[in-house]
């Protein structure tokens, strides 16, 4: 992750609640809910960072996922990326995740990746609507790209020039 993508100014949320989610920070004090939410999910997962995406692997270990979680609450606090974990408002089960990333792509301020666990997939549409109104009211993006969801997976390759083998 190369560039910025926020103001110097802005400050983004650390959290965010509406009458469906809570998102929290994505970080290791949520690991074990993650990791519960994210091995529910493993085969539907994967391929939803791209075609190429080994994530998650169907042997993570606990260990493996708050590593990585490390990873992204350094990014947020270093202003890079902005990953969350999303909650039921009870907040006692982790429904999925959301990452907010620079885009390569001078189409795009972001790039945004999301997923719920599979047994409330019903809230699957839910969440990308309140993403979009979220990143738009409260963080000011207005060209945000969805690959896999809005552009498909080709197309948004062919956006970064990479080049894939027919």
């Amino acid at each position: 992750m190369s560039k910025t993508f926020i103001t110097d100014t802005f400050e983004p949320p650390k959290s965010f609640d509406n009458r469906y989610f809570h998102f929290t920070v994505l970080n290791d004090d949520v690991a074990e809910l993650d990791f519960e939410a994210v091995m529910s999910s493993q085969k539907r997962l994967q391929g939803i960072f791209g075609s190429g995406s080994k994530w998650p692997k169907c042997d993570m270990t606990l260990t493996e996922n708050i590593a990585s979680l490390k990873v992204h609450k350094q990014e947020f606090e270093s202003r890079q990326a902005f990953a969350y974990s999303v909650f039921n408002k009870l907040k006692n089960k982790c429904l999925g995740s959301v990452y907010i990333d620079p885009s390569d792509s001078s189409n795009y301020q972001c790039v945004v990746y999301l997923w719920v666990r599979d047994d409330s997939f019903e809230l699957d549409n839910q969440l990308y609507q309140t993403v979009c109104k979220w990143l738009s009211d409260k963080w000011g993006l207005s060209k945000i790209a969805f690959p896999g969801r809005d552009i498909v997976w080709s197309e948004w390759d062919k956006e970064l020039g990479i080049i894939t083998k027919a």
